[in-house]
């Protein structure tokens, strides 16, 4: 943390590479090192796995680098510094000032105006004297301060925790019904994915990588059924629902 000290504040933020909340945060992060990294912000991702599949050492750096990032991440697969920060849940950040004072934290999602404002509070108390820019725009209708958002449907774990995948070994498809902005699914393995929404034709999905997988994106809360098929190679941990603004 001194190192991470030296030139000014530093942002800590734990994820997992396959969690849905964890991977949108992330554009944020990426956004803030790029603006902030020159005035001194040292950004840190640290990865805590949720799933079976995302704490194997051997996809992590794969599942990463599917993301694009570019700020280091530390492996926290035994959860260490999970533990010592006192997480909660999947994404937490942290901001560190002067001294090594914790200025800011957040769990979830969210607060990412409040977040950026706190950053750029700490890089003035550090001396910088540089116009910083006005806080990003949302990135998404359901990240701007105070808006409406309506809950999404649960996670569902086909296999019957974050710990035991689903294949089409078992059973030849998944079917649920679900209400949110959007599905995902978090997988490892390699093959196809075949994804029908209410019943349409099935769009395919080439898995080449661990890490989350779209299934379907609405612009508002909307209520539809999902069919998922496999091939035999691919392992699926969770379909998650991204929360959204009121149709």
């Amino acid at each position: 943390m001194a190192a991470l000290l030296e030139r000014g504040p530093a942002l800590v933020h734990f994820f997992d590479y396959a969690h849905l909340n964890s991977v949108r945060s992330l554009p944020y992060l990426v956004a803030w090192n790029e603006r902030y990294a020159a005035a001194g912000l040292a950004t840190l991702g640290v990865h805590a796995p949720r799933f079976g599949f995302t704490a194997d050492p051997s996809g992590l750096a794969v599942g990463i680098g599917r993301l694009g990032l570019e700020h280091p991440v530390a492996d926290d697969s035994a959860h260490a510094l999970w533990h010592d920060y006192g997480v909660e849940g999947w994404p937490s950040l942290f901001l560190w000032g002067a001294g090594g004072a914790l200025r800011w934290f957040h769990f979830g999602e969210g607060e990412y105006q409040a977040t950026e404002l706190a950053i750029q509070g700490e890089l003035r108390a550090a001396g910088v004297k540089a116009e910083l820019p006005q806080p990003l725009e949302p990135l998404r209708p359901s990240d701007a301060p105070g808006v409406l958002v309506v809950a999404p449907t649960p996670e569902v774990f086909p296999g019957g925790d974050p710990q035991t995948p689903w294949s089409a070994a078992g059973e030849a498809a998944i079917d649920l019904e679900y209400e949110a902005g959007g599905a995902h699914a978090s997988i490892d393995g390699d093959g196809e994915l075949e994804v029908a929404v209410d019943g349409a034709r099935g769009r395919r999905i080439s898995v080449t990588a661990p890490g989350l997988y779209r299934l379907s994106e609405h612009a508002v809360h909307e209520a539809h059924r999902l069919r998922i098929e496999a091939t035999a190679g691919v392992r699926l941990w969770s379909v998650s629902f991204e929360a959204a603004t009121p149709g």
